[in-house]
């Protein structure tokens, strides 16, 4: 065998860069909207306070890195869209400062990263309970979070609740969190067909969340690669309910402009009912340079 058969293919990978978009809709059924959402980016900065140099005041680094966050509130009286929103709060402020560095992820630490998504999510749990000491009213508040952390080519997915994270890769639609309900454990256990705990009378009933009656968030979490023209899309429960995930599927496959395809995809939600607050964020991944730049 030649030297060159043993090689081993070295070949970097090319930047990585995103295009994304999110909407959040109160649905046609509902009041108020429970659902909160958000799309940021981490990346170094060097703030320059004085020099004699002829340069920016602000540089920001090559390095960045991609958060997508959705939070769908438990129990309207109970102040859902409060707990969705402290939650959400709360796991920003935690990324800004704990993070940083991980705008360049390397290679080994996946594991840190994972530990400390778990550990963000475990906050905004107990910033909830911390909440209602002071606010009796809102005893008992929730809510779903699912967030999706992109670096590097690396896709890195912390969950709870039964709001839901898809990849759509290769002409194929995958769901990457469980949902956290009484009708999906009884389906993966076998009690029940999945078909019956689509339509089941108990599948709204979330059985772990942030907040809630009881401290102690078990926090779902994943970690894969990502490679280009891949699609991500997180959304609540109110989209998953309404639209079947081969008509997802289509919009995922026929839109390149993610503004486009979450307007699509809520459109859909509402049309076809809108029984709950609706939200959604696609973000498709690209090379830098080849027009899709965050």
């Amino acid at each position: 065998m030649s030297a060159t058969d043993d090689a081993v293919d070295c070949k970097p990978n090319p930047p990585f860069a995103l295009r994304s978009f999110g909407i959040s809709d109160r649905g046609q059924k509902r009041d108020s909207n429970e659902d909160c959402f958000s799309i940021a980016e981490l990346v170094r900065t060097l703030r320059v306070h004085q020099t004699n140099l002829p340069q920016s005041k602000t540089s920001l680094s090559s390095h960045r890195a991609y958060v997508f966050l959705i939070a769908d509130g438990v129990g309207g009286s109970h102040a859902g869209e409060v707990a969705s929103g402290l939650s959400v709060a709360t796991i920003e402020d935690f990324l800004l400062n704990t993070l940083k560095r991980f705008s360049n992820l390397q290679a080994g630490e996946e594991q840190v990263a994972l530990s400390a998504f778990k550990e963000a999510l475990c906050q905004a749990d107990s910033r909830l309970f911390e909440e209602t000491a002071s606010h009796p009213e809102w005893q008992g508040m929730g809510t779903t979070l699912t967030m999706a952390f992109a670096v590097n080519w690396r896709l890195f997915v912390a969950h709870a609740g039964d709001s839901r994270c898809y990849l759509y890769s290769s002409g194929k639609l995958q769901q990457l969190t469980q949902d956290h309900t009484m009708t999906a454990e009884l389906a993966r256990r076998g009690v029940i067909s999945a078909e019956k705990a689509a339509g089941h009378p108990w599948r709204h009933v979330v059985t772990n969340i942030l907040g809630g009656k009881e401290m102690g968030v078990q926090v779902e979490l994943h970690n894969l690669d990502l490679h280009p023209d891949d699609v991500l899309l997180l959304c609540s429960d109110g989209l998953t309910e309404m639209v079947p995930e081969d008509q997802v599927a289509t919009v995922l496959q026929q839109e390149n402009d993610p503004q486009r395809a979450c307007e699509r995809l809520i459109a859909e939600a509402n049309r076809l009912g809108g029984k709950d607050n609706i939200t959604a964020i696609v973000a498709r991944i690209s090379p830098t340079g080849s027009g899709l730049d965050s």
